[in-house]
């Protein structure tokens, strides 16, 4: 991360996500729930929001009902993120069935040509639109192959159908191929390794309400951890106000950035103390911010820090 100001004036406002209490993280929370085979992701959802009390909760992305692994749960304003889960991009490992033995070295070539963009036609029981699109694949490894049975990891782009890939793979083995079973282990930068199970959500929410939350805070996590894949600005706490009302974020303004970050790519904006301030459109390169003094650095799409969290400074941003 690029530091333009090692010493920014603070101010005694807003809180450190780790900081804040069970009630806040169930307010504007993520659980990353590992689903089972069986019910659907609504059904799963709708169990998580009796379990929990809470008003509004979403999921970002659908498995299927036959389909375990990660399923981000969001509560409250945390749903209004779910649509940066949704566009991440997934790894899996699926059970793909070949309908005839092919050997396995031309299972591994055939498979290897999937690598990169493909195109794909949702499944006519999609629910959405059912026309071509592109998506990417980004590697696939096989894990393990015995008969007709192989076992591999993708990593691809959200939106790609692996019930598809796998009828497309055995097209190409001219044998024929079916998805026996799937599990998805990564949803953008959350794993199964911290995704928890229905019944220890469960009984933290049990133990919670009679009287230690330790452990339902462990599983509540802050929704800052959807912002996670994409590039940040951390902002001065004299100008976050100014971006709370939906000011945009003028060079002057930061305090730090990460690198890499593109002009007209999407970046996310932070407070001092880490907390989501708003999402925007870099308006220069992070070389470019770094070195700038004036301008438009960040034009604000979004803003999720409510206003007045930190003091109105309009115009200080020195």
């Amino acid at each position: 991360m690029l530091v333009r100001d090692k010493a920014p004036r603070t101010l005694p406002n807003g809180k450190r996500p780790e900081d804040r209490s069970i009630e806040e993280l169930l307010s504007a929370g993520v659980i990353v729930l590992d689903k089972v085979q069986g019910p659907t992701s609504h059904q799963v959802t709708a169990w998580v929001q009796d379990m929990l009390g809470v008003e509004k909760i979403g999921h970002g992305g659908t498995l299927d009902p036959n389909v375990s692994g990660v399923l981000p749960i969001a509560l409250g304003k945390a749903i209004r993120m779910t649509d940066l889960v949704l566009r991440s991009d997934k790894q899996y490992v699926c059970h793909l069935y070949l309908h005839r033995q092919v050997p396995e070295e031309k299972v591994l070539n055939v498979i290897g040509t999937f690598v990169g963009a493909i195109y794909q036609t949702p499944p006519v029981r999609s629910a959405v639109k059912i026309q071509m699109r592109v998506r990417k694949v980004h590697s696939i490894d096989i894990l393990e192959m015995s008969g007709r049975d192989v076992l591999f990891k993708i990593d691809c782009d959200a939106g790609t159908y692996i019930r598809t890939l796998c009828t497309d793979i055995g097209d190409a083995l001219g044998v024929g191929a079916n998805m026996k079973a799937l599990r998805r282990t990564r949803s953008g930068r959350m794993t199964e390794d911290e995704a928890v199970t229905l019944q220890d959500l469960k009984d933290a929410t049990v133990q919670w309400k009679q009287g230690d939350d330790s452990w339902l805070r462990s599983m509540v996590r802050p929704m800052e951890i959807l912002l996670e894949p994409l590039p940040k600005v951390i902002v001065k706490d004299a100008t976050v106000d100014a971006i709370a009302h939906g000011a945009d974020l003028n060079a002057p303004g930061i305090v730090s950035l990460d690198e890499g970050i593109e002009k007209g790519g999407p970046v996310a904006m932070l407070t001092m103390k880490g907390e989501a301030l708003g999402l925007g459109t870099a308006a220069m390169s992070s070389r470019d911010m770094f070195k700038a003094y004036k301008g438009r650095a960040v034009k604000t799409v979004r803003v999720f820090l409510p206003e007045g969290t930190y003091p109105r400074m309009w115009g200080d941003q020195k």
